[in-house]
């Protein structure tokens, strides 16, 4: 058995399936905020907290003058609107995610999730899955100054759990940020899925220490 005693899961893409819900709900906002971005640029933004990212293409929009925090919360209403409705028509796990999740609390290693999601859309998720009770800490980037690539959300997590060394903790995620912040945090294992909208070849341009086809997989790695 490996010396890691905390997992730290990015939620949509690793351990929910990703059908485009995320990146539809942004461009729906983006339209009806006037916004023009391409389906590739969100794509790159993916796992980053929301509101920074509605930030950024408002930024960009009006020409590099900040947004008013009206204007940006308005957008993020829209976007949380959208991705509420899309999330209540479906919402699946990953094929795997629950057994790994198994594996791992039996064998004594803590799990925690961390997302761009703020709390209310992270709760949903968690809650309509019945997983509250694999994770000791379900961190969003509305709890932390400044989300991934940022390594804040896996540092509370680590404070959650108890964790103080890092070279503990293994990080899972779907997306260029999630590797980023992995390596930023200076954990052991930084894991990319391939369940999510980025590619192995897009992902192996990260830095990582592993590149799986899924969670499902997690338990090879670590037994």
């Amino acid at each position: 058995m490996s010396n890691t005693k905390l997992v730290v899961f990015d939620i949509a893409g690793t351990i929910v399936e990703d059908g485009g819900e995320v990146l539809t709900a942004l461009a729906g906002a983006f339209k009806q905020s006037g916004v023009a971005c391409s389906a590739d640029e969100l794509k790159e933004w993916k796992g980053a907290s929301k509101r920074e990212v509605i930030s950024h293409f408002l930024r960009r929009q009006a020409g590099r003058q900040p947004p008013s925090k009206e204007a940006v919360e308005r957008t993020y209403r829209a976007f949380r609107g959208e991705l509420e409705g899309l999330y209540r028509k479906r919402l699946n796990p990953v094929p795997g995610a629950v057994e790994t999740f198994e594996w791992c609390r039996k064998r004594g290693v803590l799990l925690a999730t961390t997302t761009g999601f703020d709390r209310e859309i992270r709760d949903l998720i968690v809650e309509r899955m019945g997983w509250r009770e694999f994770f000791v800490a379900n961190v969003s980037g509305s709890d932390v100054k400044r989300g991934r690539p940022a390594p804040f959300m896996i540092f509370r997590a680590m404070e959650a759990a108890g964790i103080a060394d890092a070279s503990e903790v293994a990080n899972v995620g779907d997306t260029p940020l999630d590797l980023q912040a992995g390596s930023n945090a200076g954990v052991r294992k930084v894991v990319g899925v391939l369940t999510g909208a980025h590619s192995r070849e897009r992902l192996e341009r990260e830095p990582h220490t592993h590149i799986l086809p899924s969670v499902a997989e997690l338990p090879s790695l670590l037994d």
